[in-house]
């Protein structure tokens, strides 16, 4: 299969200043778990004090958009990145606490993926999945029902945008598959085809709106912060472990051109708990969403940065993913949030339900766990490099 991500992975702790250039997430040693146990014990809040919460805010029946089709795609045997996961998301989705609202992902057009991607590549991974598929990368792989499954993955954010503007909860989560903040312009990578929240992004900005996109997959979306890097009108915070695949976002890495500053990299060492998260929430992201003001925040929500995955190395809990929620449901503007990755069943399950019991207000008060010290030092450079475009930012 070629150099694997799991050696590029290798590479960046040897060279911990130095890019990957390799490719991939792919892990050589640790083999995902598969289980079937439901949402885990000792979450954030019961049913009831979440049904409460839910109807002080005004939230009874959030958005959750999914499609039989995402099942359809498949990499390589004994891939992580499964449609055991869509299983696993919608079970956490439905077991919340409270009321949810299903619909389908519609089939995005090549005019919508076109909003991010060349017409060339797209008309290329068609043609791709309809001669029988392959390999796409050395992690990205693509089979006939590939090109429907990914199509329907671009279209969830495009059907929660249309439910929300009519009238829908003002707060959706997208169970779908493939994954994208990876996916470039004309370039699948990561387990990425399309990026299905840049495109859902280009849609809002063509309306004249101003976007946030939050992205706390442990693996920093570089297919994003490329697709908006030279914006104004989108603003792009990432945390994310370094060095670490793909090996970018790096603090220094902040945009360029008229999107100078509007890309916000917070790189966190392995060992990362939810204590710095807590604190790179209340000191660099509340912050620069609030100077921002966006009208819609838009979440790649990548769920394996839990302890119990098998591809990377921070250490945090469900609970930790339902106070983010809690955070950005602060704003008072439409949230949307994209499944990226997360590659443990169990650990889906509850982070996904934690998520929607902080989306409807439910509080998780105390942040698990004790990062490394060098952990809180990165929270504090980063809030530095932050506060050079961002004057709301909290210094040491």
């Amino acid at each position: 299969m070629g150099t694997t991500s799991f050696q590029g992975r290798d590479s960046a702790r040897a060279h911990p200043f130095r890019k990957v250039i390799g490719s991939g997430q792919f892990p050589s040693t640790r083999t995902p778990v598969l289980t079937t146990a439901m949402v885990s014990a000792g979450r954030g809040a019961t049913e009831s004090e979440v049904c409460r919460e839910s109807a002080r805010v005004g939230l009874v029946k959030p958005l959750v958009i999914s499609h039989p089709a995402c099942f359809l795609h498949r990499n390589s045997p004994g891939h992580p990145e499964r449609p055991a996961r869509i299983e696993a998301a919608l079970i956490g989705a439905r077991s919340w606490g409270g009321e949810v609202d299903e619909r389908e992902a519609a089939l995005a057009s090549k005019a919508d993926l076109s909003l991010v991607h060349d017409p060339v590549y797209v008309d290329a991974i068609e043609e791709f999945c309809r001669e029988g598929g392959g390999e796409l990368d050395p992690d990205t792989g693509a089979v006939p029902g590939t090109w429907e499954a990914a199509r329907r993955a671009a279209g969830a954010g495009l059907v929660a945008i249309e439910a929300i503007q009519a009238g829908a909860s003002p707060v959706a989560f997208l169970a779908i598959r493939p994954p994208g903040h990876h996916a470039h312009a004309a370039r699948a990578l990561g387990f990425c085809i399309f990026n299905n929240i840049a495109i859902a992004a280009e849609r809002l900005v063509s309306e004249g709106a101003r976007v946030a996109i939050v992205d706390y997959d442990v693996h920093h979306g570089d297919g994003t912060q490329e697709t908006f890097g030279a914006r104004s009108d989108v603003l792009y915070v990432s945390l994310h472990e370094y060095p670490f695949y793909p090996g970018s976002g790096w603090l220094e890495e902040v945009g360029h051109g008229q999107g100078t500053g509007r890309t916000v990299n917070i790189p966190l060492p392995p060992g990362t708990a939810g204590d710095a998260i807590e604190q790179a929430f209340t000191r660099i992201v509340i912050p620069v969403v609030a100077q921002f003001t966006p009208d819609w925040i838009l979440v790649s929500a990548g769920y394996d940065g839990h302890r119990a995955d098998p591809l990377a190395d921070w250490v945090l809990e469900a609970d930790d993913y339902g106070r983010m929620a809690r955070h950005l449901s602060h704003f008072g503007v439409p949230v949307i949030y994209f499944l990226e990755g997360g590659y443990e069943y169990d650990a889906i399950v509850a982070s996904v339900a934690a998520t929607l019991q902080g989306a409807a207000g439910a509080d998780f008060p105390t942040p698990t766990g004790v990062s490394p010290g060098v952990a809180v030092e990165m929270v504090e450079t980063s809030a530095a490099q932050a506060g050079k475009h961002w004057n709301g930012v909290q210094g040491g």
